[in-house]
């Protein structure tokens, strides 16, 4: 779909459908008032009949009105709040796309301009547009032997004045990037785990090298991983026969020599759970545990999309958790890079025995920030359901850099501690750590298991087990989140 942008006044946008907000009380805004004066009154008597009451979501399509260059009006119910909520603005955009899939045009022209959202200029308001929009045309049906047929709108333009033009065209511009970023996570994350391995990952990561030449890719097989002292994130694999794969992509975008952000990604391709098996009913999601790899991916599409003036180094713990003669037992104790023992009391807590052994690996890239992302613990969903992610780290600025770009992104986080006594929930008595904590505060002591291993660096961990995809229904797959957020706060470091 293409997005761009027109400076003039509604009325006179030659498309084929040009969407305008109705308020409740079938309240029109300056932009609806001059298409409807232009109409001859032909929308305000639509509306006096009771045809739309203007409430959030509800729509009206309106033909050939005289004196207009649009083929058709879509009214779009905005309610009566204002000003808008992130979540009222996207629902009144999504309404707007379901109206518009499967009528003749190939186009629309939104005018939405003069809608107030809260904390948002026109680049924020323009940027929620288009990743509505973007996100709402996703379709994945690769494996179906018939497609659903489809009219999808090839153009979509913004409608805007002048002085907004420059800040629209810049969202415009970030959205599609993201949106981009998006769409590849949820391709990979969507994927079946008979396809999508931790060698296929490594595939796609040197596919990404030769599309975009400036990206650097490494693949550390398991010789590699044996060689660098990775028994925790080894001890994960063996159970397999896919072999394990350590993913590193370093983008330089920034000056030379300066020091590079770091994103690593849990990336178990499927998770049995090992011997410490897990129930049948919904293990076919287990596919999406590597959706943290999958993220750091879209992420870095992202920003390959913009040429961010970044170093950025991406690190993807790729395995498979299988149980087999091989596999990990409860009770095995392995030594991790860092030379720390771990006891394993449960082989379902393997993504943090993965993620141990890249967080100490990343210490040689020297990096400002870490960002770890996992689909972590079933503790978070408990916690905080599927509309947030968890988030711990070891620095307060860096935490806050987080939760803002969050807010920003309209794709937020929420800090749970990281105190002390968590930490001594994680004491084993034959080794220097336990992988479990027991059944309190689970998402907490899998952040206090990691910040171990974090200590040479600011670090933040995101738990997206709850955020990464929806379950069930006809919605279920992947959700590309958290894209937007991370790309955010990447946006805002080369902004000072």
């Amino acid at each position: 779909m293409e997005f761009l942008v027109k400076s003039a006044r509604p009325e006179t946008v030659k498309t084929a459908t040009l969407v305008i907000p109705v308020g409740e009380g079938r309240v029109l805004g300056n932009l609806a008032q001059a298409v409807d004066t232009a109409s001859g009154g032909a929308i305000a008597t639509l509306l006096k009949r009771g045809d739309l009451a203007g409430k959030p979501g509800q729509t009206l399509l309106l033909h050939s009105l005289p004196n207009l260059k649009a083929e058709r009006v879509l009214l779009v119910g905005c309610g009566k709040e204002s000003p808008l909520s992130d979540r009222q603005f996207r629902k009144l955009v999504g309404a707007a796309h379901a109206a518009l899939k499967g009528l003749g045009g190939a186009d629309a022209a939104f005018a939405l301009g003069d809608l107030e959202v809260k904390n948002r200029d026109a680049y924020g308001k323009a940027r929620l547009t288009v990743e509505t929009l973007a996100d709402g045309t996703y379709v994945f049906d690769r494996f179906k032997s018939q497609k659903a047929e489809a009219r999808p709108l090839k153009k979509i333009t913004l409608i805007t004045d002048k002085l907004a033009q420059a800040e629209v065209e810049r969202g415009i511009l970030h959205a599609r990037a993201i949106a981009t970023g998006m769409a590849f996570t949820k391709d990979l994350g969507n994927l079946p785990p008979n396809l999508c391995t931790p060698s296929f990952l490594a595939e796609e990561a040197k596919a990404l090298g030769k599309t975009y030449p400036g990206l650097k890719v490494e693949i550390h097989d398991e010789k590699k991983l044996k060689a660098l002292g990775m028994g925790s994130f080894l001890a994960v694999a063996q159970g397999s026969e896919q072999p394990p794969r350590l993913i590193v992509m370093q983008y330089n975008g920034g000056k030379k020599g300066e020091q590079p952000y770091a994103l690593v990604g849990k990336g178990i391709t499927f998770d049995t759970g090992g011997i410490s098996i897990k129930p049948a009913a919904g293990m076919d999601e287990m596919k999406y545990d590597m959706c943290g790899a999958a993220s750091v991916f879209g992420t870095l599409r992202a920003v390959l999309e913009l040429q961010l003036p970044i170093n950025l180094v991406c690190l993807l713990a790729c395995a498979e958790n299988m149980p087999s003669g091989r596999a990990t037992r409860p009770g095995d104790i392995v030594t991790t890079m860092s030379g720390q023992t771990v006891e394993i009391l449960n082989t379902d807590a393997e993504g943090r025995l993965v993620l141990c052994d890249t967080l100490t690996y990343a210490e040689r890239f020297k990096p400002q920030a870490v960002i770890d992302l996992a689909t972590l613990t079933g503790a978070c969903i408990v916690a905080l359901g599927s509309n947030t992610s968890g988030l711990m780290g070891n620095d307060d600025g860096l935490i806050e850099q987080v939760l803002d770009a969050g807010r920003r992104a309209d794709d937020r986080a929420w800090q749970l501690p990281l105190f002390d006594e968590y930490q001594e929930q994680l004491d084993s008595p034959f080794a220097d750590i336990a992988n479990i904590g027991g059944p309190k505060a689970g998402t907490i002591t899998a952040g206090c298991f990691l910040s171990r291993f974090a200590k040479a660096y600011k670090w933040a961990h995101l738990d997206i087990a709850g955020t990464a995809w929806i379950s069930g229904g006809k919605e279920k797959g992947a959700t590309g989140r958290p894209v937007p957020l991370l790309t955010q706060y990447l946006l805002d470091r080369t902004q000072g």
